[in-house]
């Protein structure tokens, strides 16, 4: 094993760096500040043969108990930039969204407000389109920066192939940065829809437990995952310290010692449940990461 690059570390609870809470250490956590620190770190990684896991805010992230037998990366310094010139925004891939939330808000810029309702950062939204209240990324996005091992490349949104929850990005590949397009409209309307949206989210959804966010996508069809689930009588199931959400049926939460086989279970058990009354497989939002995965129902 070579030197570690400039800011890589050993050894990482990814419980401290996940809004679940569980998970083992990460191998190595890489903390990159610019294009040129991403690079090198995920060519460091490719020649040492390390998986690769981007982790933004550590939400829609599940890790396994076991840890994670590689590099994980959370963006940091200009590739978390907020930057407002005109009708459009240039964001770096670790920039949470609430905050670009806030500031295209306060620059009088809307369009951007569903994603008020999603937990992490404007690189992991490109990813994997993120989307809340009837639109997603795929709506405002320009372009994009991915980073690879080989150096940077920047593309419209268009060759992402954005999808419903997917993009091309492929493994081994971080979103640095992306220029969003939003329109103008007055201050105070801006933040009255956040405000209704936020208000909304916490009529709905938990929001001071420990959760990743969803954990099914929607199907299809009349049902959401969430009313499935409800129907299902999963609401207040519990494996372990792990629930699902009282309050919405497709959320998990932490209650304090919950570990991440704990989850797994109520999942499996979960996506029994929505097959044997409506012949329903559900697939999970939640990105998994390390030895873990969600046995076939």
């Amino acid at each position: 094993m070579s030197a570690l690059p400039a800011g890589v570390t050993a050894d990482v609870p990814l419980s401290r760096h996940t809004t679940i809470g569980t998970g083992g250490p990460a191998r190595y956590l890489g903390l990159p500040g610019d294009e040129a620190a991403l690079a090198a770190m995920l060519a460091w990684s490719r020649d040492e043969g390390l998986a690769l896991a981007v982790i933004g805010l550590g939400s829609n992230l599940l890790p396994a108990d076991s840890g994670f037998d590689g590099l994980v990366l959370r963006l940091e310094g200009d590739l978390a930039r907020i930057d407002i010139a005109g009708e459009e925004a240039r964001l770096g891939g670790g920039a949470a969204l609430a905050a670009v939330v806030r500031r295209v808000g306060d620059a009088g810029l809307a369009g951007f407000e569903f994603a008020c309702a999603i937990p992490g950062t404007v690189g992991g939204a490109v990813r994997m389109n993120a989307g809340a209240y009837g639109s997603e990324i795929a709506d405002v996005l320009v372009a994009a920066t991915v980073v690879s091992a080989d150096g940077a490349r920047t593309c419209d949104a268009a060759a992402l192939g954005l999808s419903y929850r997917h993009s091309d990005v492929a493994p081994g590949e971080v979103v640095s940065g992306a220029v969003i397009r939003l329109g103008r409209d007055d201050r105070s309307a801006i933040r009255e829809r956040v405000r209704a949206m936020q208000d909304r989210r916490s009529a709905a959804q938990p929001r001071k437990a420990r959760t990743f966010g969803s954990v099914f996508k929607n199907p299809g069809g009349d049902m959401t995952s969430g009313q499935m689930l409800e129907a299902c009588g999963m609401k207040g199931h519990q494996v372990g310290g792990a629930r699902i959400s009282p309050k919405h049926a497709n959320f998990i939460e932490n209650t304090g010692s919950a570990t991440s086989a704990d989850v797994v279970a109520l999942m499996v058990e979960a996506r029994r449940r929505a097959k044997q009354q409506f012949g329903v497989v559900l697939e999970h939002e939640v990105q998994l990461l390390g030895d873990i995965a969600i046995p076939a129902p």
